[in-house]
Order: structure tokens, then sequence, then C-alpha cells
């Protein structure tokens, strides 16, 4: 699923490390960046990760706020900076898409199958877990990521 969330940066144009400050006010999230580029793409990460953890947990994604609401939000939460003063642009994230990308660890999974080809596939030399892979991708209309 693709959500667009408006997002804040601030330019300190202090000289620190990270003079690009951001804020996700839908996902309670702040992050920094090195470069106005780099900012927008360390608040899609931090996106992608609230996100598929939110979905691991069997909690609801956020829905994304319209620009007023965005900026209510925002103000509201002024501690420090006051991110409203800074820029409001919208960042995109397919949640669907950035699981692929960075959950990729194997899971076991107990497969039946018949005895005898199962001993077709073991002098085939066909790895059969490749093949299920390959199969479910194909069923499910989805490519691997590299």
């Amino acid at each position: 699923m693709k959500q667009v969330y408006p997002t804040f940066i601030v330019n300190t144009a202090d000289g620190s490390e990270h003079p690009f400050l951001v804020c996700v006010p839908d996902m309670e999230i702040y992050t920094e960046g090195n470069s106005f580029a780099d900012a927008i793409e360390m608040a899609r990460d931090a996106i992608g990760l609230a996100g598929i953890s939110m979905e691991d947990n069997k909690q609801e994604l956020p829905s994304p706020s319209e620009q007023a609401s965005a900026i209510e939000k925002v103000q509201k939460d002024t501690e420090d900076i006051d991110f409203s003063k800074g820029i409001l642009t919208y960042v995109d994230v397919d949640f669907s898409e950035y699981r692929r990308k960075i959950d990729t660890k194997t899971v076991r999974r107990n497969v039946a199958l018949p005895s005898w080809l199962n001993y077709e596939a073991e002098h085939a030399g066909i790895n059969v877990s490749r093949v299920l892979q390959e199969a479910l991708m194909k069923v499910l209309n989805v490519k691997r990521n590299i």
C-alpha cells in the first residue's frame, strides 16, 4: 500500500553535521539529514520502518493529514523547534515495496510433497525452496528486490 505523508523540514543552517531537521506529524517521527534530499530519504526510511513495524504489531497505519491539519499538529509540538516555519513537503512510501527491500530474512516453512515428487526433484538437482519462491512470486504477482 502506498501512502503520502506531509513532512516538515527545517534548515537550521547552524553548521551542524545534520542541518536539516525533519518532522512527520502523522507518524510522530523526528529525524535529520545532511541535505534536503537526504532529509527526504531519511523521512521515507523512518516512515517505512514505522509503518511495517505497525503492520507487524497489527496496528492500523495513520491516514495522512490534509495540509491544514498537518500544520495544526506540528504547531502543537513546538517544544524546541517550530517545524511549521519549515518547508512542508510530501513524502511517499510504498509499504509493500519497502518491506520487500528491507525484510530479507528467510523463514522456514514445512511443505508437504508426495514422496515420489521429492525423489524426482532431488535426483534432478532442483532447489525446491527456489521453485516454491518463484511460484509464489508469480501467483502473487510480485518481484524479487535485488
